[in-house]
């Protein structure tokens, strides 16, 4: 063993340049891989661990208290798919703010509190993460990650009927269940009018699992008693959205650069075993047994991919825990979620004993063959080159007219069909990836434009708030209009106001956009239905459709300054606002302005609008008009992400057409000093190196476009479920033929970088050199 062992150091030595490229591609893909299985990984374990351990509630019910008692809906609870429940608790809701001109805790919208009277619970248990809980009237905690000192900020919450609730502490609900608790006895004199149920079932791990726990656990209520359920999959969903925007890339570059790994140490090893003929039989001539020389070469590939492996998971693990750590933050408590936020331990095992092995499986068909290779055969062998196809094809190329470094080049890829196919191999996956990241790039771009909504409104005007933000405005919402109007270059004016309130059901905030005016023409593009219509009609945001699973034509019920309203699902909006309603005299006055606070402008071809925004400025003193640009946060990461993977592994690609090249000039040594010595100029044998990759490059442009057009039209759909999106169809129809013409070339771009070093090389080369040492 000790001879193998001395025998593969020898050769990894001498074939130090290919070692440094098996290195490099291995350490990449074990980088790749260790990031991305720990984002897949991290999506649901550190919620499922944090959200037992603080017995988060499967599902959250309200009830009408007028429908049934506290003593019906316990009755009911007592169902054998029931594993735990806390409650009925008097709910309130302090919604309509606006009654008493201030607002909860200084937010606009409604404000759910919870009569608890303790907060460790069988289900939901609190953790009270500041101050204390509460002990009788006129106290409130607040659900909020308490990084605050209660003694430092002390804040009053304001009911409706102008009461003053004192902030005592502040809990931190897994459930989401309230944003805030008060005794039983306060949360009845709030006008309490509903009950709150928490449950957690035996069997929770779909929603038709909690849908039927939930039939089960109130069978026998009346039908109607039952307002509505929230579920911890939503809640799970939320958490899961910002790791679900980067894993379907990140898995298909993951797999993109194992696949290229793989491809490229299959071609290293075999270039290895037919560039040492001479070493093969000298090692078989000294006693080296067959089965010793295939470890020999084993060992030679392997050793240098451990190491890489070491590398990229150092590597890997750093990367990966930090995107795991920012998808997660904000969503629970530090110490409860971001603990556990990190690369499962299972991942390093798995990639440092997986992808050495799969280095070794692919070595191992190139290393049979050095295997059955006699010893003369190999020793002659030396590096000449055999008649086959290959030269049948070099002589076809050399009767045409084409000048003839070119032709010699066209005829290379030829000699070694084998290893010709492994790097064109590469080049396609190469192709295929810039042709996709291009792809998702623009589909990014054009789903931020679709957010903005660029393409419609060129004009955005902001009406100042005077008390916040004095001057107000001096005209009214109608005379406004009628301005804006006015103006040479408007097309489509729209108002919009936002405002915060509740849905029966969901203790959570619902951000709902009263709009009036053209909205026909400047909504925002819909992801299926239709556009309002009529009274009480809705359109929801595809965000808010997924997590409440809801579907064209179901109704919602939202809290209103009158009483609340039902009001019927008609489309589902890329973005925006949850939902969004065109009943403006209904809502616009549960908002903080209670009149429109945004009117957004489309513009007349050839109008220019920061000319226009200067006019809107002097109609009226209270409004502040700009030209809309949109915002591309999101769009600058996203972007910047694939980008940094396309590079790598255009990197990795190229890297392998490097040691194709290396390989062949090495092979061909004595050939190219033949053709020098005869008159070949430097230039010449560049040109002749890099024709031989280009061509192979072009070819491969002209299968990786397609393979790449197909992966992003996989990718967007999957990228648009995963955080909780319904893509509109424009978002995959981004390509047009002069790009994708280009793209073809992108293969014989990657290609001729890979070659241009070593062709260098070989026209450097000494021409007595190479001819003494043949």
């Amino acid at each position: 063993m000790s001879a193998v062992w001395r025998a593969s150091r020898a050769a990894v030595k001498r074939r130090g340049l290919q070692t440094v490229i098996l290195g490099i591609v291995v350490m990449v893909s074990s980088a790749m891989a260790i990031a991305t299985l720990g984002l897949l990984a991290a999506v649901s374990g550190p919620f499922d661990k944090a959200y037992n351990a603080a017995n988060g509630a499967h599902v959250v019910a309200e009830f009408d208290s007028s429908k049934a008692t506290a003593a019906q809906i316990s009755r009911a609870a007592d169902s054998p798919g029931v594993e735990a429940v806390a409650g009925p608790y008097p709910e309130a809701v302090l919604h309509s703010p606006s009654q008493t001109g201030d607002h909860p805790i200084g937010l606009a919208g409604s404000f759910t509190v919870v009569g608890r009277d303790r907060p460790d619970t069988p289900v939901d248990t609190l953790e009270l993460t500041a101050g204390r809980w509460v002990k009788g009237p006129g106290e409130i905690v607040l659900n909020q990650h308490a990084e605050r000192d209660i003694s430092a900020h002390e804040i009053d919450v304001v009911t409706p009927d102008g009461a003053h609730l004192k902030v005592v502490g502040y809990a931190n609900s897994a459930s989401q269940s309230a944003g805030g608790w008060v005794t039983p006895d306060q949360a009845r004199a709030l006008h309490s009018s509903s009950l709150q149920m928490m449950y957690r079932f035996k069997n929770a791990g779909s929603d038709s699992a909690l849908k039927a726990g939930t039939a089960a656990a109130t069978h026998g209520l009346p039908s109607d008693a039952l307002t509505g359920t929230s579920s911890y999959l939503a809640i799970k969903a939320s958490l899961a959205k910002g790791p679900n925007t980067y894993v379907p890339f990140l898995t298909v570059f993951g797999v993109l650069g194992l696949v290229v790994s793989v491809l490229i140490v299959g071609n290293v090893v075999s270039g290895a075993v037919v560039s040492g003929f001479r070493h093969i039989g000298i090692l078989k001539a000294l006693g080296f047994t067959p089965n010793q020389v295939t470890a020999v070469y084993l060992v030679m590939v392997t050793f240098p991919a451990a190491i890489g492996c070491v590398l990229g998971s150092v590597i890997g693990g750093l990367v990966g825990k930090k995107l795991v750590n920012q998808a997660f933050w904000g969503i629970f408590d530090n110490d409860l979620v971001m603990g556990k936020a990190t690369v499962p331990t299972w991942v390093y095992p798995a990639v440092l004993i997986g992808m050495p092995l799969l280095v070794a499986l692919s070595a191992l068909i190139p290393a049979l063959r050095a295997r059955r290779l006699p010893a003369a055969v190999a020793i002659s062998a030396g590096s000449v080159q055999r008649a086959g196809h290959g030269l049948a094809v070099q002589r076809r190329l050399a009767g045409s007219r084409l000048p003839r470094p070119v032709s010699l080049g066209l005829g290379w890829p030829f000699a070694r069909p084998g290893r010709t196919a492994l790097t064109l191999s590469t080049v396609v996956l190469g192709v295929m990836t810039v042709t996709m990241a291009l792809g998702i790039s623009a589909s990014v771009v054009k789903f931020g434009q679709l957010q903005s909504q660029t393409d419609k409104i060129q004009v955005s005007v902001d009406v100042a708030n005077p008390k916040w933000n004095p001057p107000g405005p001096t005209h009214s919402d109608d005379q406004l209009f009628s301005l804006l109007r006015s103006l040479p270059g408007t097309a489509h004016v729209s108002a919009q106001t936002p405002l915060e309130t509740r849905m029966a059901g969901s203790s959570g905030v619902v951000r709902v956009g009263v709009e009036r005016g053209d909205c026909a023409e400047l909504h925002l593009e819909l992801a299926r239905g239709r556009w309002i219509e009529g009274p009480d009609e809705v359109v929801v945001s595809s965000e808010f459709w997924h997590r409440h699973k809801v579907s064209l034509g179901d109704t919602i019920t939202l809290d209103a300054p009158d009483r609340p309203r039902q009001l019927r699902i008609v489309g589902e909006s890329v973005g925006g606002w949850d939902v969004t309603t065109l009943d403006w005299k209904r809502f616009a006055p549960l908002s903080m302005a209670q009149r429109a606070q945004t009117f957004s402008v489309q513009l007349t071809e050839g109008t220019d609008p920061q000319t226009y925004a200067t006019a809107v400025g002097r109609i009226d003193p209270g409004l502040k008009a700009s030209v809309n640009g949109g915002t591309d946060t999101l769009e600058k990461v996203i972007i910047s992400v694939v980008s940094t993977l396309t590079v790598m592994l255009i990197v990795v690609s190229s890297l392998g057409v490097f040691n194709t090249v290396v390989l062949n000039t090495r092979e061909r040594r004595r050939d190219l000093g033949m053709l020098k010595s005869i008159g070949m100029t430097p230039r010449q044998v560049i040109a002749m190196v890099v024709t031989s990759m280009t061509a192979l490059g072009a070819v491969g442009g002209i299968l990786g476009v397609p393979l790449g057009l197909l992966a992003h039209r996989i990718i967007i759909p999957m990228t648009g479920r995963g955080t909780g999106l319904d893509l509109p169809n424009s978002l995959v129809h981004v390509w047009s033929w002069p790009v994708l013409v280009l793209l073809v070339f992108a293969g014989s771009l990657i290609a001729a970088l890979g070659a241009c070093l070593p062709a260098r090389g070989a026209a450097k080369a000494p021409v007595a050199e190479v001819l003494r040492t043949e």
